[in-house]
């Protein structure tokens, strides 16, 4: 995936566009995140689009894939996203297209996996590296109900990998957040911030007032306030600063607010 890397605003990119996540991940953990540049689809996909449910052409996102599993070294299982909370516990047989929103596995052989074009992708392991994890947070899923969402679903999910009798707490988890719509440019309705604030009301702070009656809100800080509610401080990656907004980098990120027809980069956490 290239060895000679650059930095910008906290992200490495990798010369054929990969972003290595820079988080204490132990020895035995991978991550990357791509980006839009490296692979064969034309315009507007252009060109690593890894998303087979936006109009590209069938084969090019199989080359994409391919190329992409071939630079990790292992089978990234990609899901059917639905903007909701269910977890998939990943195996070597897991086929692409479960339905699901995030995925956990504590095998090797294949790549927890999360497609996205504004929404939010987060990356779980553990000190140890017991397991990994990946999340799909767009605001539907991040909300969930009654404060329940797809972060706190995934880390429930630890647990059912009786990962707690073997020393796991949420201090031991470390958590990395990709690129994802940046606050100067995630407009939403009145509906978005309630769907938040009733929840908890320190969620406030995360939402600007418009003129208009909108509101501009602030994904990834909504997150890591979700995230470190559930115990989980160790947080990396997206800051909300401007290099990790998918809105406002069209070079480098697919964003469907920006381009209405769009391809999608993947986050992608795996076991060695």
């Amino acid at each position: 995936m290239g060895s000679t890397c650059t930095d910008h605003g906290g992200l490495k990119f990798a010369l054929q566009g990969i972003l290595k996540p820079i988080w204490p991940a132990p020895a035995g953990v991978r991550a990357v995140c791509t980006t839009r540049a490296g692979g064969v689809s034309g315009a507007p996909y252009n060109s690593f689009n890894l998303g087979d449910h936006v109009g590209d052409d069938a084969a090019h996102v199989a080359a994409n894939r391919a190329a992409l599993q071939a630079a990790l070294g292992v089978r990234p299982v990609f899901l059917n996203q639905v903007h909701g909370c269910q977890v998939l516990h990943l195996n070597a047989d897991t086929p692409d297209g479960a339905v699901a929103d995030a995925c956990i596995t504590d095998q090797t052989g294949v790549a927890c996996s999360i497609m996205v074009a504004d929404c939010l992708p987060v990356l779980f392991t553990t000190r140890q590296g017991q397991a990994v994890a990946a999340a799909h947070a767009g605001w539907r899923g991040l909300a969930g109900q009654g404060g329940g969402g797809v972060l706190e679903a995934t880390f429930k999910s630890f647990c059912t990998l009786a990962l707690i009798n073997k020393g796991v707490v949420a201090s031991d988890l470390i958590a990395w957040l990709g690129p994802c719509i940046g606050p100067q440019a995630f407009e939403v309705g009145a509906e978005v911030r309630a769907a938040f604030v009733a929840h908890d009301t320190a969620a406030a702070t995360c939402f600007q007032q418009l003129a208009n009656g909108k509101w501009l809100a602030d994904l990834a800080a909504l997150a890591r306030q979700r995230l470190r509610a559930l115990g989980i401080t160790q947080l990396y990656g997206n800051d909300s600063s401007p290099p990790w907004c998918t809105v406002g980098n069209a070079s480098r990120f697919f964003s469907h607010r920006r381009d209405q027809v769009s391809g999608r980069f993947a986050a992608c956490v795996w076991k060695t």
